[in-house]
């Protein structure tokens, strides 16, 4: 669907002025494409992740593996979405290396990276 300011009132909620290629500490939430429960389900209280849920999980703390200069925190998985607090230390994000040169993500939007080569 294509946006339309009639019916679509999207407002941005970042700072104004801030530099979101600065090191610093990130809240991130990831949806599901309408709000679907593609990541396991909760029973009595707790949430049992199924094979994509556990990949959400996996990918996640496989990011220090892939990247230099972050950290992560906490983070969790539920059946439609995901947050995640990820800190990025040291340098600008803009050129942050991957740490196996064979490995390269695609172009995501969303993403304040730019992958160096």
């Amino acid at each position: 669907m294509k946006y339309n300011p009639d019916i679509h009132h999207r407002r941005s909620i970042r700072l104004k002025g801030y530099d979101y290629a600065k090191a610093g500490l990130y809240f991130i939430t990831i949806c599901t494409q309408k709000q679907l429960c593609l990541f396991g389900e909760i029973q009595n209280g707790e949430m049992i992740l199924n094979d994509a849920g556990k990949m959400v999980e996996y990918q996640w703390q496989e990011l220090i593996c892939r990247f230099d200069d972050i950290k992560l925190h906490e983070f969790i998985v539920m059946p439609n979405h995901f947050h995640g607090i990820i800190e990025f230390v040291g340098v600008p994000l803009v050129g942050t290396k991957i740490r196996n040169n064979h490995q390269k993500m695609g172009n995501h939007k969303g993403l304040p990276l730019r992958l160096a080569t």
